[in-house]
């Protein structure tokens, strides 16, 4: 624990001696002026000195191997505690007999797949559709008319309405 409690003392010495060196180069700029200047220019001129000081001292600042080094710390520790939570909650998840983000996992997965195939024989029908609509204009008209020279009427008034139109009655 001490060797943690010297880290961070050792980094926020750091950042404090970025901005110290950021308000000492500000207050720099701030008053290096001429009198015969113009007060909009001063202002440019300040504005622009800021931004360079505070650009420099932040480049400084993330670029040095301390900062990097608790970054990395950081994110090794985030990642850390991130296992450990999946861990626990899948325990806790096989303990409840619940279902674990493997098995939702695999049920999403299989889902997947079935749609795919629904969807491919889905496209293989829709052509075979496609591929009887472009049937030839006379095998559909003689389709037509064998299907009504066979075709029988069901009930008899409809065998009647048949029967005077064939002048059978």
């Amino acid at each position: 624990m001490n060797d943690q409690t010297e880290n961070y003392t050792d980094q926020s010495a750091a950042f404090q001696k970025i901005w110290l060196e950021s308000m000492s180069k500000l207050m720099q700029t701030a008053f290096t002026f001429t009198p015969n200047s113009a007060p909009p220019e001063l202002l440019r001129q300040m504005r622009s000195g800021i931004l360079q000081a505070l650009s420099e001292s932040w480049n400084e600042f993330l670029r040095s191997p301390k900062f990097q080094e608790g970054m990395k710390q950081w994110m090794d520790s985030a990642v850390g505690f991130r296992k450990m939570s999946n861990d626990f909650m899948g325990k806790v998840r096989k303990e409840m007999q619940a279902p674990t983000r493997d098995d939702i996992d695999a049920v999403m997965l299989a889902v997947r797949h079935m749609e795919t195939r629904v969807l491919d024989r889905l496209e293989e029908v829709e052509k075979q559709v496609n591929a009887l609509h472009h049937l030839p204009r006379k095998t559909q008209t003689q389709k037509t008319n064998v299907s009504a020279a066979t075709r029988t009427p069901k009930s008899p008034g409809q065998r009647g309405r048949a029967n005077k139109k064939a002048g059978k009655l």
